[in-house]
């Protein structure tokens, strides 16, 4: 089981680079922010990413021995709203029958398509030392598919494997034995029922409402994304299959809201999840970490990470 720590691409330093290493961690993944802001968050990211300072950062992770993977809610970004002006038709229809650039696109247009697997692309070529992990997420929230004549028999779930097949086949066409991630999140958490993952679709999930679930039903629809895990491994297969937790994540447990809370690991739970994971077979667990960077240690000091590490050393050691 391999791990995974996820930051802010603002929050990257030399010294977030030598603690995860010094943790054991394996990987270092960079998430820019999600919601309305996402599109934005990661042109300010590939521009970022062609400067000497951000390289060097880059580069020095891989020589401590970090793999970099790049984990981003993208549809925004990869199909452009400002489109919508003279091709409404690349968009979405909502519950009320009306096409809005508000969120995702339509996935049954064949040159938004096109254009949003062209993007995606270009792209993964623009994330400076990735490996040939991609997660190009839809956006960021709840009950945003495309309910236009073609689609609207289809799942959210349906949509975004679409998307991904389209995305995975032409970024391929350059990078050869590329994967690319189903983010099983909100919506997209019920298994596809009309559409199969291409070669180099792998599973990632992301257990979201088991911290933001509320209201009378909140309870049941925990349960429904818990027990949905057997489903979607049994559907995708273990094999790089991959859970992307909270256990670190002081960005949620601040309400996404700066100056960031004092952050309190709840060990007992994290020790329990992994446990659980481990059993299913996933082959690689992560968890975001954002809201822990140089504003988080002046008001409150470091966060010792080192217990998500040792955790999974201690199964490695048992041979779970």
């Amino acid at each position: 089981m391999k791990t995974s720590m996820l930051i802010h691409p603002s929050e990257l330093s030399k010294k977030w680079i030598d603690k995860l290493v010094d943790a054991g961690v394996n990987t270092l993944g960079l998430h820019p922010v999600g919601g309305k802001a996402s599109a934005g968050a990661i042109k300010a990211l590939v521009d970022v990413a062609k400067t000497k300072e951000y390289r060097d950062l880059i580069d020095y992770a891989k020589a401590r021995g970090l793999e970099i993977e790049y984990e981003l809610h993208s549809a925004s970004y990869l199909m452009p709203r400002e489109l919508f002006v003279e091709h409404p038709e690349y968009f979405r229809v909502n519950k009320n029958g009306q096409r809005t650039p508000d969120w995702n696109f339509c996935v049954s247009n064949q040159e938004a398509l096109e254009l949003f697997a062209n993007n995606a692309a270009s792209l993964a070529n623009d994330l400076y030392g990735s490996s040939n992990n991609y997660y190009f997420w839809m956006d960021d929230g709840k009950d945003f598919k495309c309910r236009c004549e073609k689609c609207q028999n289809l799942s959210m779930s349906d949509q975004q494997m679409i998307a991904l097949n389209a995305a995975i086949a032409k970024i391929n066409e350059n990078d050869v034995g590329a994967r690319l991630a189903y983010l099983a999140y909100m919506d997209t958490l019920e298994l596809p029922e009309n559409v199969s993952p291409n070669d180099g679709i792998f599973l990632e999930y992301a257990p979201f409402e088991k911290y933001t679930a509320k209201g009378e039903n909140a309870g049941e629809r925990i349960d429904n994304e818990k027990r949905m895990l057997t489903s979607l491994i049994g559907f995708f297969g273990k094999e790089h299959c991959k859970v992307l937790e909270y256990w670190y994540d002081n960005s949620l447990f601040s309400g996404w809201k700066k100056p960031p809370k004092r952050f309190v690991l709840n060990r007992e739970n994290m020790q329990k999840d992994i446990n659980e994971y481990a059993k299913l077979g996933f082959e690689n667990v992560s968890t975001f970490a954002c809201y822990l960077g140089e504003d988080y240690e002046e008001l409150y000091g470091d966060v010792d990470i080192s217990d998500f590490f040792s955790i999974v050393d201690g199964l490695k050691r048992k041979g779970v």
